[in-house]
């Protein structure tokens, strides 16, 4: 039986689904609780690993192997395909070849690239600057160009939509699928039009929708999003976010009142951890190896 590769069980989850979650998973354990539950794809973003593992705001302050390094933790926990932010690719033509490669052999199925500047921000936040549309190309170019699976999925980002207005952020996105990208991020997009528009300007290619919280774009339902064009649906953050504030009311809870009583409903069991990690698995194989070593 041949396996798949990551790049080709992406390709097989975006065919099966219409549009396909993407779903944030900030570490190993995350990612193999929305394994578990049924999510077919999840992501690494750049500003939850500068967030969650190094403490630092999403401003391109974390490199590559910063990143390497998380991806090769969950993707080491889980057969779900992993899709990774590589934020501009850590430099120029040859940084991004060896950033795709890296990503590759780390076990990413998917990476999306941007069209920001080297020294990037968060696509919600204001003041971004973007790099001249032949400059973007040619980081698309070195990217496809570094693929050693056929498969493997490259997404090109583009901030332009805020920069330089819906036309020209269309126009930058179908010159990067005719570089060779696989599908366009289009970043910070304010309504469902915005969408079928961007849709409709690359002539129905792969389209994904960032629907984080707290930013420019609105919640909207992966049915909406489907109906005007997008394939995919990235959730960045959400799960970071909500274990963030729950951590939060323990750590408060603890101090204002000399115990977690008033918050152990709020938090996931022994057993339920143990099972996600198929604690009770190894526990008996353990058990099979010292019972061994005693009959011999």
């Amino acid at each position: 039986m041949t396996t798949l590769s990551p790049g080709a069980k992406f390709r097989k989850a975006l065919a099966a689904n219409s549009p396909l979650q993407i779903v944030g998973t900030v570490n190993a354990y995350h990612a193999m609780m929305a394994e578990r539950v049924g999510h077919q794809a999840v992501y690494l973003s750049g500003g939850g690993v500068a967030n969650a593992s190094y403490g630092l705001p999403d401003l391109g302050m974390t490199s590559m192997n910063d990143v390497l390094e998380d991806v090769r933790r969950v993707s080491s926990a889980v057969e779900t395909p992993l899709m990774v932010d590589i934020d501009t690719g850590w430099g120029g033509a040859f940084n991004i070849s060896r950033t795709v490669k890296e990503m590759q052999k780390a076990g990413a199925a998917a990476v999306h690239l941007e069209d920001q500047v080297a020294q990037k921000r968060c696509g919600h936040r204001p003041n971004k600057e973007i790099v001249s549309l032949n400059e973007m190309v040619d980081r698309v170019k070195a990217a496809v160009d570094a693929k050693t699976d056929d498969d493997f999925f490259i997404v090109a980002r583009t901030d332009a939509f805020q920069m330089e207005g819906l036309n020209a952020a269309v126009d930058r996105a179908q010159a990067c699928l005719e570089a060779g990208a696989d599908g366009i991020f289009a970043e910070a997009v304010h309504t469902l039009e915005d969408y079928a528009a961007f849709s409709k300007g690359i002539n129905g290619g792969h389209l994904l929708a960032n629907i984080t919280e707290f930013g420019a774009t609105p919640l909207f339902n992966t049915k909406e999003l489907a109906d005007n064009g997008a394939t995919m649906v990235l959730y960045p953050l959400s799960a970071f976010r909500a274990a963030n504030q729950a951590a939060l009311n323990v750590y408060q809870t603890l101090l204002n009142d000399g115990d977690q009583k008033a918050v152990v409903d709020t938090m996931q069991t022994r057993m339920d951890l143990y099972d996600f990690l198929n604690y009770h698995d190894f526990e008996q194989k353990l058990d099979a190896l010292f019972a061994e070593g005693k009959n011999k």
